[in-house]
């Protein structure tokens, strides 16, 4: 007996990083929803994370669309205001540090990018995250190694998140200039890493972080909002480390399940 298979998709490599979501559109799982985030590495500011889905067929109107990281502040900027008047439709979900302090890092990004994309008014076919899979997205979806550069989509979001974070922390430093934020823009680089010994933290330090936690045990500071105990992130100095039981702190289970612990 003969089996029928479906025909095979083909992922046009000719296409640049927009050959994914066309495969996917081609396949009629669009629209195809690009997310990704800014800001998991600082021990400062906020976690940005957007969302955006892109016109089939608009690739020629953004060369130079890139991971953001890669892209100068200048063609940053122009690109951001590319997206927010060609995009069909895009979210940016702002995660405070207090939220980060009590929750961790992971659980918070995991949410945010299911915010990010319930937010939006289209209901994407698919979604396409940078790097790991997000449990309980409402749309299939697929984690694509070094997203942010392989798919336009995900390269847009990562620019409203990277731009819309680092205006953030420009803000950040007209109130709080002897961080440095509108340099550094949180990260622990040696100048942030001084100012914060010299200085200790502030409100919009995430005070879960060991270096944190350090530098207000020196200057006998108490935290401003809620620290969980198991938020604790050691993994600071690795900058973009998952923590290791990522697997359980990405449900909403395992964000009950440490707030259980840390009110214990």
């Amino acid at each position: 007996m003969t089996m029928l298979l479906p025909p095979r998709a083909v992922v046009r490599g000719s296409s640049g990083n927009w050959a994914l979501q066309s495969t996917l559109e081609r396949r009629g799982l669009g629209p195809v929803a690009g997310v990704d985030e800014a800001g998991r590495g600082p021990c400062a500011g906020p976690l940005v994370i957007a969302a955006c889905v892109l016109r089939p067929g608009d690739a020629a109107r953004f060369e130079g669309l890139n991971d953001s990281k890669l892209m100068t502040a200048s063609a940053r900027d122009r690109m951001y205001d590319l997206v927010l008047k060609r995009a069909v439709d895009h979210s940016v979900i702002v995660v405070p540090p207090a939220d980060i302090d009590w929750l961790g890092i992971h659980v918070m990004n995991i949410e945010g990018m299911r915010r990010a994309v319930a937010q939006m008014s289209t209901h994407p076919g698919y979604v396409l995250t940078d790097g790991f899979k997000v449990p309980g997205m409402p749309a299939p979806n697929v984690a694509v190694l070094k997203g942010d550069q392989a798919a336009a989509c995900v390269a847009a979001a990562s620019v409203l998140a990277k731009v819309t974070r680092d205006r953030i922390m420009a803000d950040l430093h007209e109130r709080h200039p002897q961080y440095g934020f509108n340099v550094h823009k949180g990260y622990c680089t040696p100048d942030h890493t001084a100012a914060l010994l010299e200085h200790g933290p502030c409100a919009e330090h995430r005070w879960s972080y060991v270096n944190v936690a350090a530098a207000a045990a020196k200057h006998g500071l108490a935290a401003p909002h809620r620290v969980a105990r198991a938020t604790t992130a050691t993994a600071v100095v690795q900058n973009e480390a998952t923590p290791a039981d990522a697997g359980e702190l990405a449900t909403r289970e395992g964000a009950e399940q440490m707030m259980t612990r840390a009110e214990a």
